[in-house]
């Protein structure tokens, strides 16, 4: 479908009629738009009854609406959007209308969205670039024909009624959050009611993940041995094979419940992941240690992986995290690679716990791998990412348009798969700049576009 960028003029009502459209002259010829008939306006679920004139003198592409169509639909003055024609249904379609589920909102008028408000101003900044509105809701915000929730616009947040979205961008936290009844129901409603689409619209289970990955042949050499942990045979089993184990839970994130089993001589230590760190006990033997890992793991599916021996920079343990986005074609594309090193008060790398972030490359050079490796190794880590995100676009059955791929390398310059995120934190990579889009930014709006059709 054809469409066309134009910037939204608001105009207060009673200088124009209440149902007019005033558009660029231009607009129309190239989108064969009929003028003074009776057309339907569609913006995401809504749709109004409206009328088309000409602006001939307009050097801009401009589409005029009153106060009232304006607030109606939750746009402002200064608006860029995406406008087309359906000939067929008489529809002149505008948007697309994207909206981004966060988990929650403060009264703040400057931070209402915690320390994600930034990435939110930076996506309305995308939309005057591209085209498009991009308005914040959460859960509460969920109404059965709309929804209430926060848009940028004159330099501050603004509370608006919004129609149903087009695309939403699932940006909650929690399972919790995402499982509950009325967000499930209003994910459904969206795609089966609006023809609309959803996506990052799961977590992912680490078993599931692994046990996806495992049946195909192109990354299966990319797996740690990995299963669902279920006794102390089975942990005793692995300890002996290898000599570091994880036990790692199945819905876990940010490194939380992380347990590190290893031998030191004659005895086991185990390291469990805190808050402030991570808390190191010493045993006699496993058998003496599993009571207190069978009280951390009581009531939650863990998976027990093979431990792996990474590189290191300065000593300390460092991972990598690929973030692999769609395009506009669909396709996955790797938009950036960041090398994570580990604290010297935890065993993990996320940034959370601590850990520091640099480019891949500056990483692998400042490693013990070997010199002669770094390059070989780099496009590995870009080939595995892309390989892993597209064999679980095919074995998942949920839509995903970014995936946060962490990765090691051990000492000889394999490359390892150790999780992936469906909600890749947003205070991770490219620092925000003032007045720059980042290129995941970007992507997430030019994908956009393309699944609704502008």
């Amino acid at each position: 479908m054809s469409s066309v960028k134009t910037e939204i003029h608001v105009l207060n009502s009673g200088l124009s009629p209440e149902e007019y459209l005033h558009m660029s002259a231009a607009i129309i010829k190239r989108l064969h738009i009929p003028t003074h008939r009776t057309l339907s306006l569609r913006f995401g679920s809504r749709r109004l009854q409206v009328q088309v004139a000409p602006l001939p003198r307009s050097r801009r592409n401009v589409l005029r609406m009153t106060e009232s169509i304006a607030d109606n639909l939750g746009l402002a003055h200064g608006d860029i959007l995406r406008v087309s024609y359906e000939d067929r249904t008489r529809t002149i379609v505008i948007g697309p209308a994207i909206g981004v589920m966060l988990p929650s909102m403060s009264d703040s008028p400057d931070r209402p969205f915690g320390n994600v408000t930034a990435f939110c101003k930076e996506l309305h900044g995308a939309s005057l670039n591209y085209g498009g509105l991009v308005y914040f809701f959460t859960p509460d915000g969920i109404a059965e024909s709309d929804v209430d929730g926060l848009r940028y616009a004159s330099s501050r947040f603004k509370r608006m009624r919004f129609p149903i979205p087009d695309i939403v961008y699932n940006r909650l936290t929690t399972r919790k959050l995402e499982n509950k009844d009325s967000v499930q129901q209003f994910f459904l409603h969206v795609k089966s009611k609006h023809n609309g689409h959803v996506f990052n619209e799961k977590f992912l289970d680490k078993n599931d993940v692994f046990s996806a990955l495992a049946r195909d042949p192109t990354v299966r050499r990319l797996l740690p041995e990995s299963h669902l942990f279920t006794k102390y045979e089975q942990l005793n089993s692995m300890c002996k094979r290898y000599g570091c184990v994880f036990l790692k839970p199945v819905t876990g994130s940010l490194g939380k419940g992380i347990i590190r089993i290893s031998r030191d001589g004659g005895r086991i230590i185990c390291q469990f992941a805190s808050l402030s760190g991570s808390v190191r006990k010493t045993y006699s033997s496993l058998l003496k240690a599993f009571p207190t890992i069978k009280s951390k793991v009581q009531g939650k599916r863990y998976l027990i992986q093979q431990g792996l021996t990474l590189i290191t920079v300065m000593e300390r343990p460092v991972d990598f995290r690929a973030l692999v986005q769609k395009n506009p074609h669909n396709s996955w594309s790797i938009t950036s690679i960041v090398g994570r090193i580990a604290s010297n008060q935890s065993f993990v790398s996320n940034v959370a716990r601590g850990g520091k972030l640099c480019a891949a490359r500056i990483a692998l050079m400042q490693s013990n791998l070997p010199s002669h490796l770094v390059a070989s190794v780099y496009m590995t880590l870009r080939k595995a990412a892309l390989d892993i995100a597209q064999v679980l676009d095919s074995e998942i059955p949920y839509h995903f348009a970014e995936l946060g791929i962490d990765l090691a390398v051990d000492a000889a310059g394999r490359v390892w798969l150790l999780e992936v995120n469906s909600k890749p934190s947003k205070m991770d990579g490219t620092p925000l700049s003032t007045g720059k889009i980042r290129p995941s930014v970007k992507k997430m709006l030019l994908y956009s576009r393309a699944l609704s059709g502008m």
